[in-house]
């Protein structure tokens, strides 16, 4: 089998589960906002999915790097379909701790699942893309990243739809269903040994020595928790709340966030080309996107404050912060893989990916606890402080141009 039949494959399953990825958080969010959760314990739905992802990420990648990309990835698929099923089980007349310790429960297998499925994606790249063509890797990086990413809009959108149209269990049993078709289509398909590592990783190799990955991790907790402290509990509640919007236009609205969210990181090649004059980005281009990102929230927070309308101030604020938001997360993205080894890669991205998840499992708990102390405002002010500490962290990234095998340049697209 071809690399470039491989690679189409390994994104058509990951877009697979991206949709129902994006589409159940929506689901779960608005279900039991519906049915009167408050915002914290609406955010502590979220907090297995999030630590799960945490153990997910730093396991993930040595077991990868023994059994193979392709067991991780279908692994992610299998579980996705039983969490989708457990939930479908909830009953109404539940007590709401045996409800909300049940779905804690399904969030746990589901948060497996993603992070299984991220890693093994995104670590297919390197060892997919031929030798030859690894002047485009960080065109690779940014378009699946970017894909994934508009696809997990739309999946916001397909939440509120569903729930609109099937309800909470019928949504549950049609994502369900499209995943199995999926798994059974796919799972022969790709190469046995893809992403094994030539020798076998030790376990005690799990954390990384390596500065300048400890460095992007750092700051990857931190960027992921700057976003989640406002998107997971706060804007979504506010929408519902204070705006009076349905499902679908909170989904929807979500949904518009994210694509275009995702359309910027596919472009970020390009955009960065532009600012670096051809050359790769580095540690310089993280600092500087991430203090931005700190001056966008604190300009909203500022905004809240005094009588600027907040419809217009958060569709507005937050398309500028998702726009400078993508383009620094795919500078991490290609720095998390210049930064690694060939057949190393997995074990490397798993660890990278560990703090991303860390910061959003912290940024899950502080959306819920600040909204409710706080509202919206007091969730862009935790945000303010977290870009804050990415940029600073920032600065301990190389300030030179990333080290890549002798010939390679990276091809910033058009």
């Amino acid at each position: 089998m071809s690399a470039l039949r491989s690679y189409v494959l390994v994104t058509l399953a990951y877009w697979a589960f991206t949709l129902t990825d994006g589409a159940l958080r929506i689901l779960v969010l608005m279900h039991f906002h519906e049915l009167g959760y408050t915002p914290v314990e609406l955010a502590f739905l979220f907090v297995f999915y999030e630590l799960f992802g945490v153990v997910t990420n730093l396991l993930g990648g040595w077991i990868a790097s023994r059994l193979g990309l392709k067991v991780t990835l279908f692994a992610g698929l299998a579980l996705q379909i039983l969490a989708l099923g457990m939930l479908s089980l909830l009953g109404p007349a539940w007590a709401k701790v045996a409800s909300v310790s049940y779905v804690m429960a399904a969030q746990a297998l589901s948060g497996i699942a993603k992070d299984l499925t991220k890693m093994s994606a995104k670590s297919s790249i390197k060892v997919l893309v031929p030798a030859g063509a690894k002047s485009s890797l960080f065109k690779w990086v940014a378009v699946l990243t970017g894909s994934k990413n508009a696809l997990k809009g739309a999946g916001f959108f397909l939440g509120g739809l569903l729930l609109s149209v099937l309800r909470f269990r019928g949504s549950l049993w049609a994502m369900a269903g499209a995943l199995v078709a999926v798994l059974l289509g796919c799972v022969l398909s790709l190469p046995a040994d893809m992403g094994k590592a030539k020798a076998k990783a030790k376990f005690t190799r799990l954390l990384s020595k390596s500065r300048e990955i400890n460095a992007l991790s750092a700051a990857r907790f931190f960027l992921f928790g700057a976003r989640d402290i406002w998107f997971v509990v706060g804007v979504p509640v506010f929408l519902s709340v204070r705006l009076g919007w349905g499902f679908t236009e909170v989904g929807g609205f979500l949904a518009l966030w994210v694509v275009g969210y995702g359309a910027i990181q596919s472009l970020a090649p390009a955009l960065i080309r532009r600012w670096t004059g051809g050359s790769a980005p580095q540690g310089k281009a993280a600092f500087v996107l991430a203090a931005l990102l700190a001056a966008i929230s604190l300009a909203m927070a500022l905004a809240l404050l005094s009588d600027v309308s907040p419809r217009e101030m958060l569709i507005g604020g937050l398309a500028l912060f998702g726009a400078v938001f993508a383009v620094n997360s795919s500078v991490h993205s290609y720095l998390i893989l210049a930064y690694s080894e060939g057949d190393k890669v997995a074990m490397n991205v798993g660890f990278y990916y560990m703090a991303n998840a860390g910061g959003r499992l912290v940024g899950t708990l502080l959306s819920g606890v600040l909204y409710q102390a706080g509202g919206v405002t007091a969730c862009l002010v935790g945000t303010v402080v977290f870009a804050a500490i990415t940029a600073g962290i920032s600065t301990l990234l190389p300030a030179k141009d990333v080290a890549l095998p002798a010939g390679v340049e990276v091809d910033g697209g058009d």
